[in-house]
């Protein structure tokens, strides 16, 4: 049976990634690890990563975008998602589905770093936005040789 195999990152909507970036190197002493913009999304991310688990920044690119309706809702911003790493996102949405699940991606997309990903209503979550994520191969040959 597919699995989740760790938390991969939190998610938090911010209104200024320059700003919250800065935040976020000096709470942690050190800088992002990664940035990315995601066209499909419409937000540009920026990684830090703590052990195994990471936080990723979302700034809105686009005044339509998920994240900017969130920022409507929560002006300061705020935890936005978390996301579990599994194996077999396709028989997990499958599964989810039958179980009656709301899902709103019934099929994995491709999110940051090219992996495969799929969100959770939060209406089937107790409340909270879950994003499964599973590496691409060339993500997963990358993490083996860290």
């Amino acid at each position: 049976m597919p699995r989740a195999r760790k938390v991969d990152h939190i998610g938090i909507a911010v209104p200024d990634l320059k700003a919250a970036e800065a935040l976020f190197e000096r709470l942690l002493g050190k800088g992002a690890d990664r940035h990315e913009t995601v066209e499909d999304q419409k937000v540009t991310t920026a990684f830090f990563a703590i052990g195994e688990t990471s936080l990723e920044l979302l700034q809105a690119t686009d005044p339509e975008s998920p994240i900017a309706r969130f920022l409507k809702k929560n002006g300061r911003g705020g935890i936005h998602h978390i996301c579990f790493e599994v194996e077999g996102i396709e028989e997990i949405l499958a599964r989810y589905k039958r179980d009656g699940v709301q899902l709103i991606d019934e099929k994995p997309r491709i999110g940051a770093h090219g992996k495969k990903i799929a969100f959770i209503h939060p209406k089937s979550t107790g409340g909270v936005l879950i994003e499964l994520s599973e590496p691409s191969l060339s993500e997963e040959d990358t993490q083996e040789e860290r």
